[in-house]
């Protein structure tokens, strides 16, 4: 039997080591403009040589200062400026990775600030950023609708036309709106804002997305089952109440005098303003990454909205200054840390303003004929799709449109709505988005008759013929996701009528 020994060997190999300038790149990626806005507030508070930019005269695109040495300038990089790009577009996989003691030892910069440990928010002692410091952190009532929304369907036309009028709501609860003006912005029908509407009117708290006082108390009695022909004549005669007009009251509720005491106990004790339970308006507070604007010559014009990018630079004179000062070995390390991190900083912010200019740019050529038609021509759209177009991973992509909003003409959207799903096409060409296929089937019930009533099955091979290749189960799903009885049900309808 062989004896066992020990020898040393030689190798050599490649391995990417995530420095903390590198996980910073990436969690600056995924702020948004609040959260971003506070971090960088932190960091000028922390950082000695990082200071704000004041000038007006800078370029609406991200651009670097020229170096002046009169004033404040920006500190030139040691490491090549391709490494924050590198940051913001590392997959999944490397975020995952762990970092060796050694590897972080050996990051320029390293002990300055462990960026490992920023939170969401950019928070360094573990826990998530509050933007409003001491505000709340209950769940604003705009978070608890449209996490009901993300469930209640998956029409992604819907979707979108709930999540406009959620944006639209007042802190009280109440959409005040109208909803021929939302229906001409997003180029639909006003029956698909009213079915959206009354989705909404459904979710709690009851009473929440009502158009007025009398509706909102209306939307409350029918969830309790209350809402009778009796209750109706008395919601709709409010200002008879407030003057406590009893006796027209009971003529026009016919009922009698006990009866209507205890009706107008029962509206008393209903929630007037029912969005007033949840979180104040911290939480509302957004505003737009990138402006969508018609440009002159057709095209779509895409624009950073400046007013949301944090202007940094490192003033190069106090950095030499306090540099020749410093006497210590500790002293020289910290300002050296703070260079490096105030230099990377600079360089990240600019690589997140230019990586999400791109991501949007590349959704706005994808779903051109939404902006210039309405949703109801929204094109499938996947991470994977805009991610080769522009040559980055679909973990960057993901990181971009998540709390990333564009303004157009049609109104506010968050980024990751212009993502929905497809149908492909029978004849191998261009995909179907789910959309279209939804209003296909709907026109092909429409156009039912009382002697053909088209089942599900008929569907498919109407949609197959159509160039859709669609299963029957998904034919099904869209069909009750629009409220569309089944075939037996209708053609009992259609005789009945």
């Amino acid at each position: 039997m062989a004896g066992l020994h020990q020898k040393l060997e030689m190798r050599q190999g490649q391995s990417l080591v995530m420095t903390p300038q590198l996980q910073q790149a990436i969690k600056l990626l995924q702020l948004s403009n609040i959260e971003l806005a506070a971090f960088v507030e932190a960091e000028l508070e922390r950082n000695p040589l990082l200071e704000r930019d004041e000038r007006e005269d800078e370029a609406a695109a991200p651009e670097t200062p020229e170096r002046d040495d009169s004033g404040p300038q920006e500190l030139a990089l040691d490491r090549d400026s391709a490494a924050a790009e590198d940051a913001v577009d590392a997959d999944a996989e490397t975020l995952s990775r762990g970092d060796s003691a050694a590897d972080m030892a050996g990051a320029p910069g390293a002990g300055a600030t462990d960026w490992s440990r920023a939170g969401k928010g950019g928070s360094f002692d573990g826990g998530e950023y509050d933007a409003a410091a001491n505000a709340s952190r209950d769940k604003s009532l705009y978070e608890h609708l449209h996490d009901q929304l993300s469930m209640a369907t998956a029409d992604p036309v819907q979707r979108l036309i709930g999540a406009h009028l959620i944006d639209l709501a007042d802190e009280d609860g109440y959409l005040r709106a109208d909803l021929d003006d939302v229906s001409e912005r997003l180029g639909v029908a006003r029956a698909r804002v009213e079915e959206a509407l009354a989705l909404l009117q459904t979710f709690e708290p009851a009473g929440v997305m009502a158009r007025s006082l009398s509706e909102c108390l209306a939307l409350q009695l029918k969830e309790r089952d209350r809402l009778d022909p009796a209750m109706a004549a008395l919601l709709d005669n409010l200002e008879r109440l407030a003057r406590h007009d009893y006796p027209a009251l009971r003529a026009l509720c016919g009922v009698d005098a006990e009866d209507l005491n205890e009706m107008i106990a029962e509206v008393r004790a209903l929630t007037p303003k029912p969005g007033l339970a949840f979180g104040g308006d911290s939480a509302r507070a957004v505003e737009p990454d990138v402006y969508v604007r018609e440009a002159p010559d057709g095209g779509w014009a895409v624009e950073l909205n400046t007013e949301t990018l944090p202007r940094v630079l490192v003033n190069q004179r106090y950095f030499a200054q306090v540099s020749k000062a410093a006497r210590s070995d500790e002293e020289k390390t910290f300002i050296s840390e703070c260079g490096a991190n105030a230099s990377w900083l600079v360089k990240s912010l600019d690589q997140r303003a230019r990586t999400i200019l791109k991501v949007a740019s590349e959704i706005v050529r994808q779903q051109d004929l939404f902006l210039a038609r309405g949703v109801a021509y929204l094109r499938p759209l996947n991470l994977k799709t805009v991610a080769d177009a522009i040559g980055m991973h679909e973990s960057t992509v993901s990181r971009v449109t998540s709390n990333k909003y564009v303004a157009t003409q049609r109104g506010l959207f968050e980024m990751k709505y212009f993502f929905t799903s497809s149908i492909p096409s029978a004849g191998g060409g261009e995909a179907h988005s789910a959309e279209a296929v939804r209003h296909r089937i709907k026109a092909l019930i429409d156009q039912e008759g009382a002697a053909e009533v088209l089942s599900d099955d008929a569907l498919v091979d109407r949609l197959r013929e159509e160039g859709v290749e669609i299963a029957r189960r998904t034919v099904a799903k869209y069909r009750e996701a629009m409220n569309i009885p089944s075939s037996v049900q209708r053609r009992r309808i259609l005789k009945a009528g």
